[in-house]
């Protein structure tokens, strides 16, 4: 379960870790009088708010109303807005990163650290990130001397400490998957202060736990649409919409398309129907998805290929989708099923490798 920013705000406090003083509206009146230099943001469990516009800046009480009313309401990637958190602007000196994930290979929390922060992790170049694996139930005294010194932060070894520890306590005591202080700022007044905050609980250990506050379904609308038809449905932040069967064979081919620089959209899972309704109703989804690409990538077994191919044909027809499709289609009657696509306009291939390349090329056209 993701918590909102201010949810995993209130849990950094309880914890000891240092945030930006603020509180949450939803409605521009309560913005109080007397604000000055402030940020707006807004409170969906989705990233990117800032390139969406869900974040923006203030300078005093006018400004912030205006910029509250600018941002509740909006539809963030399929999330409306329906609060903001007002917080002070800080003065920046540094922008760093530190969080605890799960390394599954090892079995073991992960603390990572970053020089840089404010930016996606994972765009970070590996020599910028320190990884120190963590062991239940240990202090964590041994790394900051380490982490320390790998940030740079001479002179801040007992915030460090702190900061570290409580994070590490909060990681453990709550059951968490991840938590994420990113940006980390390093204030021109010489104290680190957690920008932004990003926690996922365990859901299998939810139970124990009724403290948190579950007010809101970790959902996109279509989502819970897809849910309500009984159709495994996610959306991501990519161009291609994926169709397969299968959930490992789904993942292999997001796998397959960051291979060649394709970025999946929405992955739709089929599971082991060919019933022409189901087909056509997991196009609708996708279609309202909006993607550049769809991509089919059905394996055969049970499932008929040729039956499947019909129900893309009469989804392409029906829903008049104009979206170029790529279909990598093998198993029971697959000839037969590339005859019809063919026949339709759909390029369709039997090696998932081609089929992955050709979709990430039309992504990208």
């Amino acid at each position: 379960m993701k918590l909102l920013e201010h949810q995993a705000k209130e849990l950094f406090r309880e914890y000891g870790i240092p945030t930006p003083c603020g509180y949450l509206v939803d409605n521009p009146n309560d913005v109080d009088d007397h604000i000055g230099d402030s940020v707006i943001k807004a409170q969906v469990l989705i990233g990117g708010r800032g390139k969406a516009g869900g974040i923006r800046f203030a300078n005093d009480a006018e400004s912030a109303r205006e910029e509250v009313r600018n941002v509740l309401g909006m539809d963030i990637r399929g999330f409306k807005v329906r609060r903001v958190l007002i917080e002070e602007r800080l003065h920046i000196a540094r922008e760093l990163y530190m969080g605890i994930a799960i390394d599954r290979s090892r079995g073991l929390p992960l603390l990572l650290a970053s020089k840089e922060g404010g930016v996606e992790i994972e765009s970070v170049k590996d020599e910028l990130i320190g990884r120190w694996h963590l062991v239940p139930d240990d202090k964590t005294d041994g790394i900051v001397n380490e982490i320390t010194s790998f940030l740079a932060l001479n002179g801040m070894k007992e915030q460090v400490a702190r900061l570290v520890e409580s994070l590490w306590r909060l990681f453990w005591d709550k059951d968490c998957e991840l938590v994420e202080i990113n940006p980390l700022v390093v204030r021109k007044e010489g104290d680190m202060v957690a920008s932004d905050a990003k926690i996922i609980i365990n859901d299998d250990a939810l139970f124990r736990h009724p403290e948190l506050p579950i007010e809101e379904e970790d959902l996109t609308p279509l989502e819970r649409r897809a849910r309500d038809k009984g159709i495994a449905f996610v959306q991501l932040d990519g161009g291609i919409g994926v169709i397969a069967n299968g959930a490992g064979l789904t993942m292999s081919t997001l796998d397959t398309l960051s291979l060649y620089g394709g970025k999946g959209g929405v992955f739709l899972d089929l599971g082991g129907t060919d019933d022409v309704a189901q087909v056509v109703e997991a196009f609708r989804l996708m279609v309202d998805a909006s993607p550049k690409v769809i991509l089919v990538n059905i394996f055969g077994g049970i499932t008929k290929c040729d039956t499947v191919a019909k129900g893309i044909v009469q989804a392409k027809e029906s829903l008049h989708i104009s979206y170029p499709m790529v279909a990598r289609i093998k198993g029971v009657n697959e000839t037969e099923a590339r005859r019809i696509l063919e026949e339709n306009g759909i390029f369709a291939l039997q090696d998932l490798d081609r089929a992955c390349r050709k979709a990430s090329e039309l992504e990208a056209s």
